[in-house]
């Protein structure tokens, strides 16, 4: 399942600073180890920052149910950032979203976080809780107030603002500290006396309560646990609690009751206080219980047999159950021998080395790859060459002139390979027009970064992948890097065809389009160069003869596409050029053609010829030079690609990433390879170009590749 875990990060990520701003945040380092418990579980987590730009995130990650994925779900760790009842904000937009999270609905969190609604609900169903007052001044009569009372925060957790009170200066000063710190009213609470317990409870029907805990206040009935001790010096806890089995029980029942009365769903924590007598006083209930190390909850769900990896994972799965019912099946990580599943130890491997993963594509992206920069494309050879020959492969570089050198690598001396992974390195844009590497917190930038660089590394990563998992030497993999892909492989056609006879497969890694792409067919192309210059300049009327020429040619020629939805004819990189008085004129158009069928090429490459074999008849006012022709095949979808996709899409169920077969309009290295081997390309990271036509990548996107290929590859 895909797994989406919202926490609050960039807390300026709001249009206006408004209202209280919150206090409660996850470590980074806590949202990520459940983040990897729950991948050890097979999930496809990401973790995403909750602020005003979550549903973009979560359009980008999140499957599409009304296209047919299966359902994923938010973990929900965001406390909120501004404002009141910050809890509710996330599920009210994931309600809003059509989105399945763990947790309360906005109602529970609302009432469970405004005390004073709590405890009148207690009240109104017969729950012991203490007498209490609410303030919203603290020149307010409190006359009828009985000491000692605890002053806290309307609409505040995890301690804030607590002070105990004994007399009314006392309590002025107290109420008037929490509305001017907290922006809210104050509520005052008969203080109990006693002890102070915990119980945790995990589920909708049944409820599970974990072990009663007990906060160890060292024998004195005064103390209370503040926001310092939760924070810095946390009060030891004993768990279970010694007391008696029937109050244990008895607490139980009070909490479940509390927990129901609310409407609470999945998981909550439970404060109670217990005076001399075993009286139990149930004083507020935390719809989101910390899971911080040190927390209450995770101490005795750890009691209660659930470590922090079996803990999150069962908060996950009482969620999913509560909205899937009989079609949810609970997701174990491990096998029959114990050990985890192959996809779960390769993507905790991946995500682990994700960060040295885009410093490499940092490296790439910043190289000036341009297809005549021999320099640059030779730089980044070298680091590719440097990854691979680490992994145990073998390398032959064959030297170019024009073009940076090609390389083959492969990880046998066999000829037959299994797999033969083809690499683009090289861009069509100049130093000057192109973009460096940026990054942000779920996209990737950079020129090139979609269209074969965040491809290579995902290659290098998935292949590393399968040597962690000593997979790598028992499948035979080539790895060819070409660097005039842009040029219509004018240098690289033959050496690619000769390394691919001897594959089994062939796997193209340009990038994979947002909707999950993966290439089962792609476009071949065409590509001519029309010139024409006035050549007699006796008359301004031969000059007006030249421009009818050459746009009436190009005219014509733009016509052939017109009604022709399977091929594209599209001039480009028009240019003419004419003065009257020096009775000059010359042009120049290139014409690109994309086809589907090789009949299709024949058909469209006689008519351009005769429209410009019909140009020339004006013999001895212009001269026409007209070249050009078949740069590559299509790649034409068949059963061989379809099956290889199907294995594809078979292993993309197992992982919950999303792939779809589809037409690529524009021509690649792989369309060379002859019909008879099954290929499909697009095996790169997901991206594109943005309204700004920069080039991306999803962030996540290159663990999946890269996971998706290794598994691939690993069969």
């Amino acid at each position: 399942m895909k797994v989406a875990i919202i926490y609050n990060k960039d807390i300026t990520g709001v249009l206006n600073k408004l209202g209280m701003q919150n206090k409660e945040f996850y470590s980074e380092e806590r949202v990520k180890l459940v983040a990897k418990y729950l991948e050890r579980a097979g999930h496809n987590v990401s973790i995403l920052d909750g602020n005003m730009y979550i549903i973009d995130r979560l359009k980008t990650f999140m499957p599409h149910t009304i296209d047919g994925e299966q359902m994923g779900m938010v973990f929900n760790m965001a406390y909120g950032i501004q404002g009141e009842s910050r809890y509710t904000h996330i599920p009210s937009m994931l309600e809003m979203l059509g989105v399945p999270y763990v947790g309360s609905n906005p109602s529970g969190h609302a009432v469970a976080l405004d005390k004073v609604m709590t405890k009148i609900v207690w009240q109104n169903s017969g729950l012991p809780t203490p007498v209490f007052h609410v303030f919203s001044s603290h020149k307010e009569d409190m006359s009828t107030v009985v000491y000692p009372v605890i002053v806290k925060p309307k609409m505040e957790s995890v301690s804030f603002g607590l002070k105990v009170v004994d007399n009314e200066g006392g309590l002025r000063e107290a109420v008037k500290y929490v509305i001017e710190e907290y922006q809210q009213q104050a509520l005052l609470e008969q203080f109990i006396r006693g002890r102070e317990f915990c119980i945790g409870l995990l589920g909708n029907n049944p409820i599970e309560a974990f072990p009663v805990l007990e906060i160890d206040l060292e024998g004195d009935p005064d103390a209370i646990q503040t926001i310092t001790n939760k924070k810095t010096q946390p009060m030891r806890k004993i768990c279970p609690a010694p007391i008696s089995d029937d109050l244990a029980k008895e607490m139980v029942e009070l909490s479940k009751q509390a927990f129901r009365s609310l409407e609470l769903r999945d998981f909550a924590r439970v404060d109670i206080r217990l005076d001399k007598d075993n009286n139990i006083y149930l004083l507020e209930i935390n719809s989101m219980a910390s899971l911080g190390k040190t927390g209450s909850y995770s101490a005795a769900a750890a009691v209660a047999g659930y470590d922090f990896e079996r803990l999150v994972n069962k908060m996950l799965d009482v969620a999913a159950v509560r909205y899937f019912s009989n079609i949810y099946q609970t997701v174990s990580n491990e096998k029959p021998n114990g050990k985890l599943s192959l996809h779960s130890r390769l993507r905790s491997f991946l995500r682990s080395r994700q960060q040295n993963i885009e410093k490499l594509l940092e490296k790439i992206v910043n190289t000036d790859t341009h297809s005549r920069n021999m320099e640059g494309i030779n730089y980044a050879l070298n680091l590719i060459h440097t990854e691979l020959i680490h992994l145990g492969f073998t390398g032959e570089i064959f030297p170019q002139l024009e073009v940076g050198n090609m390389a083959y690598y492969a990880n046998t001396f066999e000829e037959q390979l299994d797999y033969l992974i083809l690499l683009s390195i090289d861009g069509k844009l100049k130093m000057q027009e192109q973009e460096s590497f940026q990054i942000s917190e779920h996209k990737l930038f950079g020129t090139g970064i979609w269209e074969n660089k965040g491809g290579i590394v995902a290659a290098i990563a998935a292949l590393q992948a399968l040597r962690f998992a000593k997979l790598l030497r028992k499948v035979k993999i080539g790895v060819f890097v070409i660097t005039d892909s842009n040029i219509g492989g004018k240098f690289s056609k033959d050496l690619v065809k000769q390394k691919s006879v001897n594959a089994a497969n062939i796997i193209g890694m340009h990038g994979g389009s947002m909707e999950g792409g993966i290439v089962t067919s792609r476009s071949g192309s065409a590509n001519y160069s029309f010139g024409l210059k006035l050549i007699n300049p006796e008359s301004a009327e031969n000059v007006n003869l030249a421009a009818y020429q050459f746009f009436k040619t190009n005219t014509a020629i733009i016509d052939l596409g017109k009604k022709d939805k399977e091929n594209v004819v599209a001039p480009y990189g028009v240019e003419f050029y004419s003065n009257i008085f020096k009775k000059s004129a010359y042009g120049n158009a290139k014409i690109s053609v994309r086809f589907n069928t090789m009949t299709d090429f024949r058909r469209i490459d006689e008519k351009i010829r005769s429209v410009v074999n019909t140009s020339k008849k004006y013999k001895g006012i212009t001269q026409i030079q007209f070249d050009g022709g078949l740069s590559r095949p299509p790649m034409q979808e068949d059963d061989l690609n379809i099956s290889l996709f199907n294995r594809v899409k078979e292993i993309s169920r197992r992982i919950d990433t999303l792939v779809v077969a589809q037409h690529r309009w524009s021509s690649s290295d792989i369309c060379v390879i002859v019909q008879r081997i099954p290929k499909i390309d697009g095996m790169g990271p997901l991206g594109g170009f943005d309204k700004n036509k920069s080039e991306y990548i999803l962030r996540h996107s290159i663990v999946d590749r890269a996971l998706l290929l290794a598994l691939l590859l690993e069969k």
